[in-house]
């Protein structure tokens, strides 16, 4: 595994965004892998994967070292997506969960790493048919990486909250404003980590959970924030895949500024994971109705939580940001359920590229 020399690059963006390839009229998931990888196009060639299942799809964006360079890569990956799921009679849908599959009506994807997995996990990862955004950004110390990794954690619930896009789950409302992420983290090496204090003590960590064969390679490793040995960046994965490519952009962003605005400081705080875990409870129930509880007593409304970071932050794209704190993709799909059931819910979902 690579070790600290990967981190030699400060501020670059790296975007992970997973999809859903649904049959074009009834907008059900079909096995697509089989036909879309076939002939995949020039800017999809080795930016588009598959992942457990055959329905479900990831793109990966090129490294850049600006946002609006970010922005344009996740702009082109999701409209080279949808022509080529068109060209083959398919559509695209974007959120947390698709909101009426039924996981075990459809096929996982082939292959070794998957297999193993599902032998290994069982149940949980079977039924494991969500969508979520990853967001690496770039950090030149692996000390500071694991620090900032260690501070984001406090503000997970509130990313999570903004995101919340998967209320439906086997086409009825859960009453959660993510779903996707009480399925996600049934999963083994999911949620909020312990902080880990600096590169040595991670490491060791990370390679002891490899040797004793808890998972197969470190990318099973699959906590809402890690430092990332591979890329060297800090990757921020607790948001839910996002239908818009506004709000998918004003994530990163948001991700980005919060990374370099903790890299900054040299804060070495340690919440109780009980804390953490409160707020990530509050944040998949409610969304953004939530209030968290403070590091300090007391409790703070979702919106004065925002604002305060909003104003920590230094970055260009406020008012991108900020535009996050309306209507949510939860609210969406339950306004569209309320004007037209489960079907509506579905067209609420197409990937906007």
């Amino acid at each position: 595994m690579p070790g600290r020399e990967a981190f030699d690059e400060r501020g670059t963006v790296g975007v992970e965004e997973e999809y859903f390839v649904v049959d074009a009229e009834a907008l059900e998931p079909v096995p697509a892998v089989d036909v879309l990888f076939e002939d995949v196009p020039n800017e999809l060639e080795g930016h588009v994967g598959t992942e457990l299942f055959k329905f479900v799809f990831e793109t990966t964006t090129e490294k850049t070292e600006t946002l609006e360079g970010a922005r344009e890569e996740i702009r082109r990956k999701r409209a080279a997506l949808v022509e080529h799921a068109r060209d083959h009679g398919y559509e695209v849908l974007v959120a947390g969960l698709h909101p009426t599959a039924l996981w075990d009506e459809h096929q996982h994807a082939e292959g070794e790493r998957y297999e193993q997995q599902l032998a290994r996990i069982g149940y949980p990862q079977h039924r494991n048919i969500t969508a979520g955004l990853h967001v690496h950004i770039g950090l030149d110390d692996a000390d500071e990486a694991v620090r900032v990794a260690d501070e984001a954690r406090r503000y997970l619930p509130l990313l999570l909250a903004l995101s919340a896009n998967s209320p439906f789950w086997y086409g009825r409302d859960t009453g959660l404003a993510s779903a996707r992420a009480l399925v996600f983290e049934n999963l083994p090496n999911t949620g909020v980590p312990s902080r880990f204090g600096d590169w040595e003590t991670f490491r060791r960590f990370e390679r002891r959970m490899v040797e004793d064969g808890s998972v197969a390679d470190r990318g099973e490793i699959w906590w809402d924030v890690r430092p990332h040995t591979e890329y060297g960046t800090v990757e921020i994965r607790s948001p839910d895949a996002q239908t818009s490519l506004g709000r998918s952009f004003a994530f990163v962003s948001l991700c980005r500024a919060l990374v370099l605005e903790l890299a900054r400081r040299d804060d070495r705080t340690d919440p109780r994971r009980e804390l953490l875990n409160e707020n990530k409870w509050r944040a998949l129930r409610y969304g953004q109705d939530a209030s968290f509880m403070s590091l300090d007593g007391g409790t703070m409304a979702l919106d004065e939580r925002f604002a305060e970071v909003l104003d920590a932050v230094e970055t260009p794209y406020k008012d991108e940001i900020r535009a996050l704190g309306g209507v949510s993709g939860a609210e969406r799909q339950r306004e569209a359920y309320r004007s037209g059931g489960a079907e509506a819910v579905k067209e609420a979902v197409r990937i906007d590229s």
